[in-house]
């Protein structure tokens, strides 16, 4: 899937201008890429656009402009856009008051772990958290996380195919589950690479 390079960014004076415009365009591009799973947990679905959107407001906010630093910036964020097989989100555990949410946080180790994508009748994909970043805390979890949700042709078929997809958390402390929308599932779908050409790749 296509990555983020510096070619394709604005310089700090061409994003003053483009700005707003761009950040009107992503936030409508956002809005069915945020999923709420329950009350206290949302998932954040990230792409090319949504990498590109994040990085030109670092480089705006930072004042960046040299070259490497630019380089170390889309180095961070370009592992967070899918491959073509996959899902990434932000997983974020809110909670309006602090101490409420420390607390919470204290009850559910591992539940970054636990969160799940069913396609049909097919077995859930449980998401794997953190690569690459040392995070292991037995006493508790934080609020966000980086979630990979991968798939094979089977469950890439079936969500093209329109099949129903469900989410959801399987911890005793955060249980929750929904069903995606249609317009959820067709911004998702665009994250996937196609079956029958990975399949002829081979």
């Amino acid at each position: 899937m296509h990555k983020l390079s510096r070619a394709e960014l604005w310089s700090l004076e061409d994003y003053a201008v483009e700005r707003d415009a761009f950040r009107r365009t992503v936030m409508a591009h956002k809005k069915p890429r945020r999923v709420a799973l329950g009350p206290h947990a949302t998932l954040l679905f990230e792409d090319f656009l949504t990498m590109k959107y994040q990085v030109q407001e670092m480089l705006r906010v930072e004042r960046i402009f040299e070259r490497a630093a630019i380089e170390d910036e889309i180095a961070t964020y370009n592992p967070l856009i899918p491959d073509g097989a996959n899902w990434k989100a932000t997983f974020l555990i809110e909670y309006e008051d602090v101490s409420e949410r420390d607390a919470a946080l204290r009850r559910m180790p591992g539940v970054e772990h636990r969160v799940w994508a069913g396609v049909g009748d097919l077995a859930r994909v449980f998401a794997y958290a953190n690569d690459d970043l040392d995070r292991i805390d037995d006493d508790r979890t934080a609020a966000v996380h980086f979630l990979r949700f991968e798939f094979d042709e089977e469950r890439i078929a079936a969500i093209r195919a329109d099949a129903p997809v469900t989410m959801g958390i399987d911890h005793d402390e955060l249980r929750c589950e929904t069903t995606l929308t249609p317009g959820t599932v067709a911004s998702l779908a665009r994250d996937l690479g196609d079956v029958a050409g990975r399949r002829g790749s081979r």
